[in-house]
C-alpha cells in the first residue's frame, strides 16, 4: 500500500487513568496530551504588600493575563477585587463584569476561569456573584474551608492601606451549598472546577455525578499544600487520583514552595497545571516572580523538556468540551 494510503492510528483520548502503570507507559511511548497551562493570576487574599506585580485592578489583570496568555496559558483564573478596597474580593457582579470584559478584549482566545471561592469575610452569595458575569469554567470548592494566616501591613502609596490582618476562619461548604453552587452553573452552562483539597473530596465530586450536577469530562483539580488539606507529597497526590471518576481531566495546583514539583509532577503524569501567583509569590527561594508570564514561561521549558505539547486556547477548549467560540462581554 502505498505510504499516504496508509491508516494513522487513532490519537489517544486526553483523560485516562493516571495511576495505571501501563498506560503511562504507552503514553510516554506515543504521546501525551497536550498541556492545559491555567494562571491563576492574583487570588483574594494576598495583594501587592506581598508581590508589587500581584495585579488588583481589571486594567492590571488584564495586561498581566495577556502576557501570560502570550506566554502559553490557555486559561485563566481569576478574583476580581472590590473597587472601592482593592484588598477585598468583588462583592457583586458589576465589578466581575468589567474584569472579564477587559481581560477578553486582550486575550480573545483564553478561557476565563472565575473562582467561587473569594476571599476573607465574604457570604456565599458574594462569593457566587461571579457567576452572573457569566464565566466559562468556575471553581467549586468541595470540601469545608478552614484557614489562619498573617497577612502583612499594606503601606501607602499603595491603594487602601492597612495594618497588618490575622485570619482565622472556616468557609462552611456544605452538600447543600456544592449542591447550589454547582446548580447556578449548570443554569448558566458554566463548566465546574471541582476542587479536592484531601481524600475525602471525592465523596463530593461522586455526589455531582450522582445528581447529574457535572458533565464529562470531568475538570477536577487537586490543590495541594492548602491549610487542612493534604500535605503537599507525591503519595498524596497519587492517592487521590486513584479516586478520579473515569473521564476526569486532572488540574495540580500547590501553593509556595511546592507549586514547581507537583507541578512538574502533573507534567511528567500526563495531567495540567496551574500557575501563577494566586498560589506562589516567588520564582525562586527568597527571590520574588517578576509577573505570571515568567511562572508561565518556566512551566512551558520543562514541558518542551519533558516531550509535552502546549495546549493552545482552542486545543483546550476541544480537551474539555468548551465551546469553540470564545464568551462575550
Amino acid at each position: 500500500m502505498p505510504q499516504e494510503q496508509r491508516s494513522q492510528p487513532s490519537p489517544l483520548p486526553p483523560s485516562f487513568d493516571y495511576t495505571d502503570r501501563h498506560e503511562f507507559m504507552e503514553r510516554v511511548r506515543t504521546g501525551m496530551p497536550p498541556l492545559i497551562i491555567c494562571v491563576a493570576c492574583n487570588g483574594g487574599i494576598q495583594g501587592k504588600e506581598a508581590n508589587e506585580v500581584i495585579p488588583e485592578t481589571p486594567d492590571e489583570i488584564a495586561a498581566s493575563v495577556g502576557a501570560a496568555c502570550d506566554a502559553g496559558a490557555a486559561m485563566v483564573h481569576i478574583h476580581a477585587r472590590d473597587p472601592e478596597d482593592l484588598t477585598r474580593g468583588a462583592r457583586n457582579a458589576e465589578p466581575w463584569r468589567e474584569v472579564l470584559r477587559k481581560v477578553r478584549e486582550r486575550c480573545p482566545e483564553i478561557i476565563i476561569n472565575a473562582t467561587t471561592g473569594g476571599g476573607p469575610g465574604m457570604t456565599m452569595e458574594e462569593r457566587a456573584s461571579s457567576l452572573e458575569a457569566g464565566p466559562e469554567v468556575a471553581s467549586l470548592n468541595l470540601a469545608p474551608d478552614m484557614s489562619r494566616f498573617h497577612l502583612k501591613e499594606r503601606l501607602a502609596p499603595l491603594p487602601n492601606p492597612r495594618p497588618a490582618v490575622d485570619v482565622d476562619e472556616c468557609i462552611p461548604f456544605t452538600y447543600g451549598l456544592i449542591h447550589r453552587f454547582a446548580a447556578m452553573m449548570k443554569l448558566h452552562h458554566i463548566k465546574p472546577e471541582m476542587e479536592i483539597y484531601h481524600p475525602g473530596c471525592a465523596w463530593g465530586v461522586r455526589y455531582l455525578i450522582e445528581n447529574d450536577l457535572v458533565q464529562k469530562p470531568y475538570w477536577i483539580q487537586t490543590v495541594m499544600g492548602y491549610q487542612t488539606g493534604s500535605f503537599p507529597t507525591v503519595d498524596n497526590v497519587l492517592h487521590m487520583l486513584k479516586d478520579f471518576p473515569q473521564d476526569a481531566l486532572w488540574l495540580c495546583s500547590a501553593i509556595g514552595p511546592y507549586q514547581l514539583p507537583l507541578t512538574t509532577l502533573a507534567t511528567l503524569m500526563g495531567g495540567h497545571v496551574r500557575v501563577g501567583l494566586e498560589d506562589n509569590v516567588y520564582y525562586a527561594r527568597g527571590q520574588k516572580a517578576e509577573s505570571n508570564a515568567q511562572l508561565v514561561q518556566r512551566t512551558v521549558r520543562i514541558a518542551h523538556e519533558l516531550n509535552r505539547p502546549i495546549a493552545t486556547p482552542a486545543q483546550a477548549r476541544s480537551i474539555l468540551g468548551l465551546s469553540c467560540k470564545p464568551s462575550k462581554y
